[in-house]
Order: structure tokens, then C-alpha cells, then sequence
């Protein structure tokens, strides 16, 4: 009972962490039904950028109190940056192409980020620094640290101001008129192209957070730790319905809490065969099941009938 408590734990924590990436994905998608692969590596410059202004203010004499918000900031304010920019430089003048052009530069920015990265911060792996102590939680025999739990709450409020922003602000009916009908939306005087703008920042700065929590749970950030991570966030957009939101967080929990147990429990159920390290099988063992046997995903058909 111990170790599924356990599991079940860690999977709330990485399912919280793959909700934000996938909310990222899935705003895009719903607004120009546009798969951003490069989301990914949006989260790895958002680990890689907060680690590294968070060593240089620790080390100009800043209190970690003080210098982990700044480096937050930091890197937020400039994942938004870069997220604007992959938008109109990359993105804007295809949104009128056939589908295949803005998929295979998505590709191409996503490769394009990961040698930035590698050229600015090598190819070794960045330890995050110890700060405070990581004070450690039992619960029911389970245990959950200070980060963990951080993890959890932040997600939380996050994912509850975007859906506040998406539902009872002037911005959140602009984005859902543009993702119902663009050229609507411009007759009624909404600035379409300031609305895609706008969602691609808020998605980036979604990353960027992400980004730098993966980084302090694991105590490691790598110029590569954003590709796996975005396809899992991908499928666990997939999982919820792709394009909605309120599926996007129920996939990434979901597919968090899969993958822990799977990963809890695949050397019992194989008799030692297979191990935990097996445990990024089960993210595309569900796509492909999803894939398979409903396509639209668990809350897919509620977003098909409003169209």
C-alpha cells in the first residue's frame, strides 16, 4: 500500500508537470490547429535560462529567497520572447499553407533551439543548486518533499488563473472567438494576429515554468531534456483532447500517473524482466492506444460538437 501511495504521488507531481506543457500545446492547436513541436524545447531554454541566471545571482551575493523568483522572471520574460518570435517569424507566414509546411518547420525550430542550447551551455548536464533544505513529508507512509509539493500548487493555481483568463476575460473571448472562426473574429474587430501572439507567450511562459521545475525535481537540466518531455506533453494532449483545455490538465495527470505506476509496478507484472527505466514506453503506448481507439481524446467530443 506503501509503494502505491508512493507512486501515486510522484505521478500527481510528473502529471502536473506534463498539464502545463500540454496546456501550451493545446492553446496553439485549438487557435490555428497548429501542432508547435518546438513547445518542447521552449522548456528546456526556460530550465536552462532560469538555472543559469539563478547561479549568477546566487553568486553576485543574492539570497536564494531573492534569487529564485528573478531567475523565474527571467526566464519567463524571455521564453515569451521566444515564443513571440518562433510565432511571426516562423509560423505567421504559413498559417495559410498546406498543413505539412508549418509541421516540418515546427521540426526545424525545434532542432534549431537544441544546437542554441548546445552551443550556449555545452553538452554536459547542469546541476540545479541546493537552495534550501528539501525538507521531506510522510504521508501515510508515502513521502513527499518541499519541491514536490511546490510542483503540485503551483501547477494548480497556474492551470486555475489560465482557465479564469481563457473564460471571464476580454482576452480569453477574443482566443475563443479566433479559435471558433478567424475571419469572424476579424469582422468583429478582433486583432487576430495580436491574439495568436499573445497565446504563443502565454504558452512559452507556461513552458518556461515547467522548464525549471523538471529542472529542480531532478537537480539536472540538459541542453536535450525537452524533446522527450514535449512529446510526453503532446500525448498527454492527445489523451485529454487535444485543443481543450480543461483535457489537456486531465491528460497530463492521467499519463503522469500511468507512467508512475507502470513504472512502480512493470517488474512484478514481467517477473524482473523489464524494469522502471522502461517507463517512458507506457506515454506512447497510450498515444497509439488513444490513436487507435478514440482519436478526438477523452474529452475530445465535447470540443467537436461546439464546432
Amino acid at each position: 500500500m506503501e509503494i502505491f501511495l508512493q507512486q501515486i504521488i510522484n505521478g500527481v507531481v510528473q502529471g502536473s508537470v506534463y498539464a502545463l506543457v500540454a496546456l501550451g500545446y493545446t492553446m496553439v492547436y485549438g487557435i490555428l490547429g497548429l501542432i508547435n513541436f518546438a513547445h518542447g524545447e521552449v522548456v528546456m531554454m526556460g530550465a536552462m535560462i532560469s538555472l543559469s541566471a539563478l547561479t549568477a545571482l546566487i553568486g553576485m551575493g543574492l539570497s536564494p529567497l531573492l534569487a529564485l523568483p528573478l531567475s523565474l522572471v527571467l526566464a519567463i520574460a524571455v521564453c515569451m520572447l521566444l515564443g513571440y518570435g518562433i510565432e511571426r517569424i516562423a509560423y505567421r507566414p504559413l498559417r495559410h499553407a498546406p498543413r505539412l509546411a508549418p509541421l516540418i518547420t515546427a521540426i526545424g525550430v525545434s532542432i534549431v533551439l537544441q544546437n542554441l542550447a548546445m552551443m550556449i551551455w555545452g553538452r554536459d548536464y547542469h546541476s540545479f543548486p541546493q537552495l534550501f533544505v528539501n525538507q521531506a513529508h510522510q504521508m501515510g507512509g508515502a513521502i513527499i518533499n518541499d519541491i514536490q509539493l511546490f510542483i503540485v500548487i503551483a501547477a494548480v493555481c497556474v492551470m486555475a488563473g489560465l482557465m479564469f483568463v481563457v473564460h471571464r476575460t476580454r482576452l480569453g473571448r477574443a482566443m475563443r472567438a479566433v479559435a471558433e472562426n478567424q475571419h469572424a473574429a476579424q469582422l468583429m474587430g478582433v486583432n487576430v494576429n495580436r491574439v495568436v501572439s499573445i497565446t504563443f507567450m502565454i504558452g512559452s511562459a507556461l513552458a518556461a515554468l515547467a522548464g525549471m521545475m523538471v529542472s529542480a525535481n531532478y537537480g539536472l537540466a540538459h541542453y536535450y531534456m525537452g524533446f522527450l518531455l514535449g512529446l510526453k506533453a503532446f500525448t498527454a494532449a492527445v489523451l485529454g483532447g487535444i485543443g481543450n483545455l480543461r483535457g489537456a490538465m486531465l491528460g497530463g495527470l492521467l499519463l503522469g500517473l500511468i507512467e508512475s505506476l507502470g513504472a512502480g509496478y512493470i517488474g512484478d507484472i514481467t517477473g524482473g524482466f523489464m524494469g522502471s527505466q522502461y517507463q517512458d514506453v507506457f506515454a506512447f503506448m497510450v498515444l497509439i492506444a488513444v490513436l487507435l481507439f478514440r482519436p478526438s481524446g477523452l474529452l475530445g467530443e465535447r470540443l467537436a460538437e461546439r464546432a
